[in-house]
């Protein structure tokens, strides 16, 4: 029997355990009014203040990603990879990037008024635990991309002085050991400053950090411009000639996309300023969609210039752009482009910056971070407490670790994040309309067992959410793909099996959808780890069963897209949709999941350093602090008082000690019936006025009426005598 029993509260501790882990935060509570100007920690009743333009979002955007692409990553593969043909490379990582920026833009529209970006969306379909795990990770990527962006600003400072200041460091300073397999570095004090600079302005507020990052964006375009008509003068076709193109090959080609792809990550940063725009239903699609085009047409435009006025062979990897006119002996030219490049990468470090506090304060708001991070100054109407402590963290990674070191720290925690975001797109597409958008079918904005409630004036400008997407879940057109086949393909679509376009999902079809994306998910991680490791390394006999279990594995996930598609979609029509799902975000995760496999083992060891601090964290103090936990809590101790109080009124209106109207032979007072005993209508009102209050109340014959502890509730006007307390 104790066996029995030490089995079944084993089994109940795992179920709660899980049902902590997979608790979602319902899209209503965030997406109309939720700007939590009554929530925020520490007594803060500030809102952050929606000042941010569409030009605005697309210049966060270019920024965040435009700066080392342009100045580092194009004359690196150019070099090492891809020859000219880093041209196509970067033509192919735009498009990796756009099958990511699609998903990322639906999930902007469905769920503007955010902060925290992949986090969010995660905590609102997928669950808390791997929530905080998306966040915390893009914490990870934004602290090594703010450091990174540091020492990349000193190096080109020290680069100018001809290395006068790292030599006058080392000499007076000494060294500083390299992390891994690196080398000794010097501790950087002026990278620790520009860090630490740039933390100040990001703190002053967003509509100062913004126009800063404005003003330097145009430096950045002019410097474009002047490197598009310079180099027209200097130009020869002969690079390109005999072969030269594709020096490495296709495989160059793709070795370079993958590399090229980091100069595109950064388009994240607009979702996260949903809470700051001032429309982001349409600004947060347009945006990312114009910032990738516009990154996209900067490095094609630099990488022709590049390779045709250097041999691909004699590019500088360190600064191509300023080496290739002192190259052609125009000095003047090298400084000017000096000028871009100091502009460009503090764009790129204002772009790594700037999000990585409003995700801290997202979860900090959400109780998986220490509330005190969630804390909004009432000057700058920026979270400055996170914004500090980020900053801080940044400027002491840059003072201790090298730049060579941050780089080798690739960005597998932002794909894992895009990778998310593609998933959670399929699975909001499939799912029941009450499950994939509480806020159009509650009033309330708040999901089942949950007590979030929407806040915000309904006047407000944020409260134009529901003038966008809550009409009628069933009067909106079907997705593209769905139009397509209908019309023009029909008798595919009925080979594939497809519903009819009136048809919407329930809750079995819902399921089926999330087994095969959790499917495909795994799979498209088997898939590559066989390509990677057994047909591209392996040889003979390995290699070619490695080839037929590739192509099993493709053929299954080939099955689970039909076994999708064959389901009904959500009857929900947004402002923007992701178009061709699933095919788009599975294209995604496909995608994102090779670039994964292709990171060093060693940004693998760090990464799993990194979440199981993460998970020490969650563990220690996020799961037992989340608001959703406090918020069960609170529903349990309200319904453990109701049942009290219902206890006791249960003895108090027994047969012996009913309450009696003043006149005892009445059976009726005030419209009141008593079926054969008397009392029994007060004692019924009794309890309805009980359960629809706020708190409950005891009462006895003649005696007052107390609530919880004891406390008068006062007289009634119903023929009680509600005399004081003796």
């Amino acid at each position: 029997m104790a066996a029995w029993l030490h089995r079944l509260s084993l089994t109940d501790a795992c179920y709660n355990l899980y049902s902590r882990l997979r608790r979602t935060k319902p899209v209503g509570s965030m997406a109309a009014g939720s700007d939590d100007l009554t929530e925020l920690s520490e007594g803060s009743a500030v809102g952050l203040a929606k000042v941010l333009t569409t030009a605005d979002l697309v210049s966060l955007g270019v920024g965040s990603c435009v700066g080392t692409g342009m100045y580092v990553v194009a004359g690196l593969v150019a070099k090492a990879t891809a020859g000219p043909g880093v041209i196509l490379s970067f033509i192919i990582a735009a498009a990796a990037s756009i099958l990511s920026g699609v998903c990322y833009a639906e999930f902007g529209v469905r769920v503007p008024k955010t902060t925290g970006s992949a986090y969010t969306y995660s905590y609102v379909t997928v669950g808390e635990f791997v929530a905080f795990f998306i966040g915390w990770n893009l914490i990870l990527e934004y602290l090594i991309g703010t450091a990174a962006g540091a020492s990349a600003l000193s190096s080109m400072f020290d680069s100018l002085a001809n290395h006068s200041i790292s030599n006058y460091i080392v000499t007076h300073l000494g060294t500083v050991p390299g992390l891994g397999q690196g080398e000794d570095t010097y501790p950087d004090l002026l990278a620790l400053f520009i860090a630490l600079l740039v933390t100040v302005i990001i703190a002053f507020g967003v509509r100062n950090s913004v126009s800063f990052n404005n003003v330097l964006n145009v430096v950045n375009l002019a410097v474009w411009v002047f490197v598009l008509v310079a180099g027209l003068f200097f130009l020869s076709a002969s690079n390109w000639e005999g072969g030269r193109f594709l020096p490495y090959g296709w495989s160059g080609v793709m070795r370079g996309a993958a590399t090229c792809f980091y100069a595109f990550i950064g388009f994240d940063i607009i979702a996260t300023t949903g809470e700051e725009a001032k429309n982001p239903n349409s600004s947060i699609p347009y945006a990312i969609t114009a910032s990738l085009v516009t990154c996209l047409t900067a490095y094609v435009t630099v990488s022709v210039i590049l390779t045709l006025m250097v041999p691909y062979s004699l590019i500088d990897g360190s600064a191509p752009l300023m080496e290739m006119f002192a190259v052609h002996g125009f000095l003047w030219g090298k400084y000017t482009v000096a000028v871009g490049s100091i502009a460009g990468l503090t764009v790129s470090l204002l772009g790594s910056l700037f999000p990585m506090p409003r995700v801290i304060y997202a979860m900090a708001r959400d109780g998986l971070l220490f509330r005190v991070l969630s804390h909004v100054s009432a000057l700058t109407h920026t979270p400055t407490v996170a914004c500090v402590v980020s900053g801080s963290m940044a400027a002491l990674l840059a003072l201790l670790v090298s730049l060579r070191d941050l780089i080798e720290m690739m960005s597998i925690g932002t794909l894992l994040a895009y990778t998310l975001v593609s998933v959670c797109v399929l699975l909001l597409r499939y799912q029941p309309d009450e499950e994939s958008d509480p806020v159009g079918r509650r009033g309330d904005g708040a999901s089942p067992g949950n007590s979030e409630q929407m806040m915000g004036d309904p006047e407000d400008e944020g409260s134009s959410y529901h003038a966008g997407v809550t009409e009628d879940l069933h009067a909106g057109p079907p997705s593209l793909l769905r139009r397509l086949l209908g019309a023009r393909y029909p008798e595919l679509q009925l080979r594939l099996g497809m519903p009819s376009l009136s048809e919407r999902p329930t809750a079995a079809t819902g399921r089926v959808v999330t087994r095969c994306t959790v499917l495909l998910f795994l799979m498209s991680f088997l898939l590559w780890s066989t390509v990677i490791f057994g047909v591209e390394q392996g040889t003979g006999v390995a290699a070619v069963l490695s080839g037929l279990m590739a192509a099993l594995m493709l053929g299954s996930m080939v099955k689970l897209l039909i076994t999708i598609l064959q389901q009904p979609e959500s009857g929900r029509r947004l402002p923007y949709m992701a178009p061709c799902v699933p095919f788009v975000p599975a294209a995604a995760i496909l995608v994102n999941s090779y670039l994964m496999l292709k990171l060093s083992p060693l940004t693998w060891a760090r990464f799993a350093v990194w979440c199981l601090i993460g998970l020490l964290i969650y563990g220690g103090y996020g799961m037992w602090h989340s608001t959703l936990e406090l918020d069960a809590l609170e529903q349990q101790a309200h319904a453990s008082s109701y049942q009290r109080y219902d206890d006791q009124l249960d003895d108090t209106f027994s047969a012996d000690e009913g309450f009696y109207p003043h006149d005892p032979d009445e059976q009726t007072y005030q419209g009141w019936s008593a079926p054969g005993e008397r009392g029994y209508g007060y004692q019924q009102q009794a309890r309805e006025n009980q359960r629809d209050g706020d708190e409950g109340f005891q009462a006895r014959p003649g005696g007052p009426c107390l609530g919880p502890g004891g406390r008068s509730r006062g007289r009634t006007n119903h023929g009680f005598d509600m005399g004081e307390d003796d």
